[in-house]
């Protein structure tokens, strides 16, 4: 379980209590060590979240709190507003029906003042119809990616020469205005950089291929030169 949502789901369970809910039910249920639970809860302590208690007694909300099951700054919620505009505009369909999901719940547990806010900034990213995005070839080639599916790609250089590769997808990076498939080649036998837009058609093999370390999307990010462990 990933740390943010351990730290949401204490707060979750924290939410309406009217007696102190000791550590070790929380570690039983989050499958965590106690100090874990100890060390999460000092972390949400001192990021302002009203928690009272102490090890060995038990944790509650500070009485009257009220903690709404997702807590944004403005500056915070503007970039979530903007941030879901470029999802719709350039992450595909999928991705961008999903972003506008979320963003409508959680504007729903939102304070009238902050959901104003989010309304008000000027920041856009317009959705046209004849950008690659909207073709469908984006989602197509998130979808093979999740799926660890072969692909077999019809690729046009820059000299509109075209070749047939077999590739393994590992990755979609937007350049502002390109997008690059990243992937291992198994004509070159290297990583390469293949701009979908320059894909004449791709189908999937019905291969699907392992995780591998040697040609992996950790290695094919050292390779670009990116740091894997800076990557979110």
């Amino acid at each position: 379980m990933r740390r943010a949502d351990r730290l949401f789901l204490i707060i979750h369970a924290l939410r309406g209590r009217r007696t102190a809910l000791p550590a070790r039910g929380l570690a039983e249920t989050l499958g965590v060590s106690l100090r874990t639970i100890y060390r999460d809860v000092a972390d949400l302590q001192r990021s302002g979240v009203p928690i009272e208690g102490e090890a060995g007694v038990g944790y509650m909300l500070r009485k009257g709190a009220d903690i709404p099951p997702l807590m944004f700054t403005a500056d915070e919620l503007e970039a979530l507003v903007v941030g879901t505009r470029f999802v719709r505009a350039f992450g595909g369909e999928r991705l961008g029906r999903a972003a506008s999901a979320a963003l409508l719940k959680i504007n729903a547990v939102l304070p009238p003042e902050l959901r104003e806010r989010g309304r008000r900034t000027r920041i856009f990213a317009p959705e046209l119809d004849d950008r690659i995005e909207a073709s469908g070839v984006i989602d197509r080639l998130h979808a093979a990616i999740e799926a660890r599916a072969v692909l077999r790609l019809e690729y046009r250089d820059k000299d509109d020469a075209t070749t047939t590769r077999e590739v393994e997808p590992l990755c979609l990076s937007f350049w502002g205005g390109t997008w690059t498939l990243g992937a291992w080649c198994r004509l070159r036998r290297d990583f390469r950089s293949f701009r979908p837009d320059r894909i004449a058609a791709f189908e999937a093999t019905g291969e699907m291929f392992e995780d591998d370390a040697k040609r992996g999307l950790d290695a094919y990010l050292r390779k670009v030169g990116a740091d894997p462990g800076a990557i979110d």
